[in-house]
């Protein structure tokens, strides 16, 4: 079942304190990876917005897929790590790999899975 944008309340997301407050408390009981398995319909594009440091300073970035800037198409919830959290499978082109879910931003925005993605991601950066 996939989360539906409209009638999403996202004034958590709004520089709002109190409902931010309120939000993470939901968060920190969430088991996100079963949580996102519910939520999450598969396939959606995502683009990564996040990578390791080396991303910001060299270009190899623009040259390797799956790396910082690169469109791609999310395929499945691959498992959790300990330190980088939910890992997703992904596609680009012709070749196939795995990053991390806080990597990543939905796009387009109206894509029903936005708002799932993005609790995550802010979760992951405020935890």
């Amino acid at each position: 079942m996939a989360n539906q944008n409209m009638g999403y309340d996202s004034s958590w997301d709004e520089d709002n304190e109190e409902l931010f407050d309120k939000k993470y408390a939901e968060w920190e009981k969430r088991k996100w990876e079963a949580w996102l398995k519910k939520k999450l319909t598969f396939p959606f594009m995502v683009t990564r917005k996040e990578d390791e440091d080396d991303a910001y300073f060299t270009h190899v970035a623009k040259h390797k897929p799956f790396r910082l800037g690169h469109t791609m198409n999310a395929v499945e919830i691959a498992g959790e790590d300990s330190h980088y959290g939910v890992i997703i499978k992904v596609s680009e082109e012709k070749k196939v790999g795995y990053v991390p879910l806080c990597d990543v931003e939905v796009t387009p925005k109206s894509d029903p899975n936005y708002w799932s993605v993005r609790e995550y991601v802010v979760w992951f950066a405020n935890r």
